[in-house]
C-alpha cells in the first residue's frame, strides 16, 4: 500500500486541508499507516498533479490561503482499483525479537530493560485504542458500513497490542526467572 491510498481513504471519509489531514493521521489512521506532516503535504501535491484529488482555495485572514482537498472521480477510480487488488500478508520485522534471541551474547539485563520499555509503550497504545473504542464506538453491535469498518480496524489494533503486551509479560517473567 502507498500513502496515497491511505490519504484517499481518509479524504473519502471527509474532505480536509493538508493540516487537517495530518492531524487525522496523528489521531487515527496514522496508528496503522504512519506518515509525517511533510510526507502528507508532498503526497497531496503529487495526487493533485495526478488528478486523484482536487482542491479549493479558501481565503484566511492574516494567513496563506487554505487548500481544501476532495477526492476526484479519478481518485475514486484509483481507490476502487486498489481495494480490489490483493494485499500481501504483513511480514514481521522485529528488532526486539532479534535482540532477545541474541541476549546471551551480551547483557540479558539490558535486553530485559528494553523489553520492559516496549511493554510500557504498547500498554500505553492499548489504552489509547481502548479510549478511542469507548469514545467513538460505545455500541459496536449497532455499527454498519464505514463505522463498522473503522471499528474492525481498531479492534485489530487492540488485539495486536493485547497480544504484544501479553508476550512481553511472558518474556519478562521468563528472563527474571533465568537471572535468579
Amino acid at each position: 500500500m502507498a500513502l496515497e491510498h491511505a490519504i484517499l481513504v481518509s479524504l473519502t471519509e471527509r474532505a480536509g486541508s493538508g493540516y487537517e489531514l495530518a492531524r487525522r493521521f496523528d489521531r487515527s489512521i496514522g496508528y496503522f499507516w504512519p506518515a509525517t506532516h511533510q510526507q502528507i503535504y508532498r503526497v497531496l501535491r503529487r495526487m493533485d498533479e495526478a488528478g486523484w484529488v482536487r482542491h479549493t482555495e479558501i481565503a484566511q485572514d492574516g494567513r496563506p490561503d487554505k487548500k481544501l482537498y476532495r477526492v476526484s472521480a479519478a481518485g475514486k477510480a484509483e481507490l476502487s482499483r486498489w481495494l480490489a487488488e490483493p494485499e500481501d500478508p504483513a511480514v514481521l520485522r522485529d528488532g526486539l525479537g532479534v535482540k532477545l534471541r541474541g541476549a546471551s551474547l551480551g547483557d540479558p539485563g539490558v535486553v530485559l530493560k528494553e523489553i520492559e520499555r516496549h511493554r510500557a509503550e504498547h500498554a500505553n497504545r492499548l489504552e489509547v485504542y481502548r479510549g478511542i473504542q469507548s469514545r467513538d464506538f460505545p455500541k459496536p453491535a449497532t455499527l454498519h458500513g464505514r463505522d463498522l469498518h473503522q471499528y474492525l480496524v481498531l479492534r485489530g489494533g487492540i488485539r495486536a497490542e493485547e497480544s504484544f503486551v501479553a508476550w512481553c509479560d511472558e518474556v519478562i517473567d521468563a528472563l527474571r526467572k533465568d537471572t535468579r
